[in-house]
């Protein structure tokens, strides 16, 4: 039984926003342990929540930017084991974003410090999670 409290399982939704060749992307604050790595927008499903509607929230928080939320492209999943020795698997959710409107705007005080566009032909030199490149194979983007 021991074993079963180091388990968790979280349930996340993201999304993939491509304007004029650009890639919305989020980094991770120094409240992470993986401060610097560059996410999709995106993060945990609430209790109750709707995936479509925590995917429009956490855009919200993320960016700043309001998301029309497109198609189910589809999930993926990663097990990792965290600094306090809790083993996580995490099932992504991956929605297509087709528009983001707004001015665009970095979280304070939140898992993610910077909001950017940044160019296709750019975002491969950038520390991008391993799930985010996953996912972005569902739009045949590769990094």
């Amino acid at each position: 039984m021991n074993a079963q409290k180091n388990r968790v399982q979280r349930i996340g939704v993201y999304g993939i926003c491509v304007k004029n060749q650009e890639l919305l992307l989020v980094r991770a604050s120094s409240l992470t342990e993986v401060a610097g790595r560059w996410f999709l927008p995106g993060g945990g499903v609430d209790y109750g929540e709707e995936p479509i509607n925590a995917l429009r929230r956490e855009v919200k928080e993320e960016t700043g930017l309001n998301a029309t939320i497109g198609d189910l492209l589809g999930i993926v999943t990663d097990e990792r084991t965290r600094s306090n020795g809790v083993h996580c698997h995490t099932v992504r959710i991956i929605y297509a974003v087709t528009d983001a409107t707004g001015e665009l705007a970095d979280e304070t005080a939140g898992s993610s410090d910077q909001a950017r566009w940044i160019p296709l032909d750019e975002a491969a030199q950038l520390p991008i999670a391993q799930y985010a490149k996953e996912a972005l194979k569902l739009k045949e983007i590769i990094l």
